[in-house]
């Protein structure tokens, strides 16, 4: 064992019977001592009880948490692990890019979800984003996530009652200790986003809903910007009511010209940054997020919320996967 290097742990949750992982082979070829690494494939049908089993099961200091199909550069871990060097340091991760051969509809929702107007300062999730820095729950996702594993188990693990989000209420727990987050644009892994405009929209609103229902748990005054889609429902629903019934006129309207100028000029930016046609085919899409997200951040304010013992994980099965 290498005193100076801590040890890792790659975790991967996958569904029962997956025949292929993309994040297993891409584990393997990671660039850290062998003796130091371990990886482990959790099956199962929940995600949070899964990674929360195999966090028991892991022996690494650190845990990489990865999605089934996330494949990471080789040097990440040598490059994540010196920011593990300060003790207050718990959390470490960056951007999940659009591989160059993903197909033409894939690579416009990956202008989508890196873009301002759409996403905000979570576009970090999706684009390398500035320099290395001191972040929050805003800018990290789970699918490229390192992690003190003795802070995560402290803290109890995941909460099983979440999902998604369950990564964003425990990122603001760890804060809430003196634990600091960092955000590396370097620090990347490669992965496809959703393969239709069916799945992208679900994802959407799956992601409205995570972030009401993390909020009714964990309230934090990060959350407000959340927010901002779903009082932008309610303008659209209220405007034809307000400008039939009231003299208000023109004045109801400045919002959403304003809102329209910056959509324009999101798609005006992503065009000088990229391809035209794709740029212009991300405009219809970044108002239907907007939309889309706001339904579903409406809908998990009224979702009922189960405690984690009254939400069965169903069989969770962790398998160590060699290195070779």
């Amino acid at each position: 064992m290498n005193e100076n290097v801590p040890s890792v742990t790659v975790l991967i949750a996958a569904r029962p019977g997956q025949p292929e992982i993309k994040a297993v082979v891409a584990s393997r070829a990671l660039e850290f001592p062998a003796d130091e690494l371990e990886i482990l494939v959790a099956r199962g049908h929940q995600p949070s009880a899964q990674r929360n089993a195999a966090l028991k099961a892991a022996r690494g200091d650190i845990v990489y948490f990865l999605d089934d199909d996330s494949v990471p550069d080789q040097g990440n871990l040598r490059r994540a692990m010196p920011h593990f060097q300060d003790p207050k340091v718990k959390m470490v991760g960056g951007p999940s890019l659009c591989p160059l051969d993903a197909p033409w509809i894939e690579r416009v929702f990956a202008l989508v979800l890196a873009s301002w107007v759409a996403f905000g300062p979570s576009r970090a999730r999706y684009a390398a984003v500035g320099r290395v820095r001191g972040t929050s729950e805003k800018e990290l996702i789970l699918c490229n996530l390192l992690a003190r594993r003795r802070a995560m188990l402290d803290l109890g693990g995941f909460n099983e009652a979440l999902y998604p989000n369950e990564e964003n209420a425990l990122m603001d727990e760890l804060e809430k200790q003196g634990g600091k987050l960092i955000y590396d644009p370097q620090l990347s892994v490669h992965r496809r986003p959703r393969s239709d405009l069916k799945s992208f929209a679900r994802m959407l609103m799956t992601y409205g809903r995570g972030r009401a229902e993390q909020f009714r748990l964990h309230p934090t005054p990060g959350s407000t910007l959340n927010f901002v889609p779903p009082v932008f429902c309610l303008y659209l629903v209220a405007l034809p009511f307000v400008l039939v019934l009231t003299t208000l006129g023109v004045i109801c309207l400045v919002p959403l010209m304003l809102y329209a100028i910056a959509v324009l000029v999101q798609a005006v930016v992503l065009a000088v940054g990229g391809p035209v046609p794709q740029s212009l085919a991300a405009i219809p899409l970044i108002v239907l997020t907007h939309i889309l997200y706001g339904l579903g951040f409406w809908r998990g304010l009224f979702t009922p919320l189960r405690p984690p013992g009254e939400r069965p994980p169903g069989q969770v099965e962790v398998e160590e996967i060699p290195r070779g």
